[in-house]
């Protein structure tokens, strides 16, 4: 049995990208928690016609996505094409700000909504987000978990599951906090060297530290 307070602790995931933060909310949530994730958020987010609308007027024809045919039908503006997104927003630091300046508060808004409706019993809440520190995420938590992995097994993942060169991953390193001090800023540090028994011993002892087995 464990031990569930009325207010279920708030767990950070903080790491590069590709360092398997998802593996690891994947693994908290079939712990018991509910994990909500930022960038499955915001894909919805793009989705949405008063977000998409205004992407559009920013930015035009270049991140219309070409399989999406006219701009506008009944009222609903074409979809986006997030790859076009990106690569305007991580060459220049003004068009990410207003970037996530459009998107957070729609993100922090469903991330409400999922932590609201989660169900009793409910282990700990998991906010899986890039940028927990950047944004200032981190001040909600009860715990903040630093995701690590090598470089070289980073790059082989977001090869394999983004499509992403060296130089993107590049890109989006540099538009979050050094990896240094994320990890400094954290409380603990889970090391996914590619070991998923390891990854997930590491995982069950820090939610157990974080929220402690009832004692029979």
């Amino acid at each position: 049995m464990t031990t569930i307070s009325a207010t279920p602790p708030i767990i950070g995931l903080a790491g590069a990208p590709g360092s398997g933060k998802s593996t690891v909310a994947r693994i908290l949530a079939s712990l018991g928690c509910v994990v909500a994730d930022s960038d499955d958020i915001a894909h919805h987010a793009y989705n949405d016609p008063v977000i998409r609308r205004q992407l559009l007027a920013w930015w035009g024809d270049r991140i219309r996505d070409c399989r999406g045919g006219d701009a506008e039908v009944n009222g609903t503006p074409a979809p986006v094409d997030r790859r076009a997104i990106a690569a305007i927003v991580f060459n220049s630091p003004a068009e990410r700000a207003r970037l996530e300046a459009l998107l957070h508060p729609w993100i922090a808004n469903r991330r409400s909504e999922i932590f609201a409706a989660a169900p009793p019993g409910t282990r700990a809440l998991v906010i899986d987000a890039p940028l927990l520190f950047e944004v200032g995420l981190d001040a909600q938590c009860s715990a903040v978990i630093f995701v690590d992995s090598p470089l070289e097994t980073r790059l082989a993942r977001v090869h394999t599951t983004r499509g992403w060169s060296p130089a993107d991953l590049a890109r989006r390193e540099d538009a979050q906090w050094p990896l240094d001090q994320k990890r400094a800023s954290a409380h603990h540090v889970i090391h996914n060297d590619g070991d998923p028994a390891s990854l997930r011993a590491q995982v069950c002892a820090v939610l157990d530290e974080v929220c402690p087995p009832a004692r029979s």
